[in-house]
């Protein structure tokens, strides 16, 4: 599987492909684990592969959510508008740890500090929520694509943003009102927005939400 082109991606991104993820069943019981390069190929997502994720809200102290616009050298939805950060825990004891979700949160801690830069003396892990889980499966390309268990985690905390540009191209903090003309942008096609982006902000945004 590793013939397969990725040559819009830079070393970093190339690297990340042979992280060892967390495979679970639809119930997010663990049933083992695979690399990143194969747990997002489309064909072993057609045959069920799916894997353990989290997506992090932030939301600043005026109630605006942090918005990131991922780097052209991502594997999947390069250059798309998303949430403040999403990723994957590792298959290793810290990040598998399920009691109070502690595994999750420390892989969403691991990568605010190094994805956004924030400093480690700014978010804890107490500072992390646990809200919900939700299933989602997209294509990117024809031969790269998403099928996750995703954790939504919320912050609402100022913090200092340091974006890797590996990681990504732009962040803006949006209003409520902002977020939703944003997604309507991205409906009509005149942006790129990840297919998450939505189900993020209708459950931590939007009227019933959180803020």
């Amino acid at each position: 599987m590793s013939d397969v082109a990725v040559n819009w991606m830079d070393e970093r991104q190339l690297q990340s492909l042979d992280q060892m993820l967390i495979v679970v069943d639809e119930n997010d019981k663990v049933i083992g684990a695979d690399i990143k390069r194969n747990c997002h190929r489309n064909e072993n997502i057609e045959n069920g592969l799916l894997h353990r994720a989290f997506s992090v809200v932030l939301f600043n102290s005026e109630k605006k959510m942090l918005v990131q616009r991922r780097a052209d050298t991502k594997l999947t939805f390069p250059g798309h508008f998303t949430d403040s950060c999403s990723r994957h825990p590792l298959s290793n004891p810290e990040e598998l740890e399920e009691k109070d979700t502690l595994g999750v949160k420390r892989a969403a801690l691991r990568r605010l500090q190094a994805e956004l830069g924030i400093p480690q003396d700014q978010v804890s892990l107490e500072d992390i929520v646990f809200m919900t889980r939700y299933h989602y499966k997209a294509k990117s390309d024809a031969i790269w694509g998403e099928h996750k268990v995703c954790y939504l985690l919320l912050i609402r905390k100022d913090v200092t943003i340091t974006a890797d540009p590996s990681e990504i191209r732009s962040i803006s903090y949006l209003t409520r009102e902002e977020l939703q003309a944003l997604l309507e942008r991205g409906a009509r096609g005149e942006v790129d927005v990840t297919p998450w982006l939505r189900t993020t902000v209708e459950s931590s945004c939007m009227p019933g939400g959180l803020t």
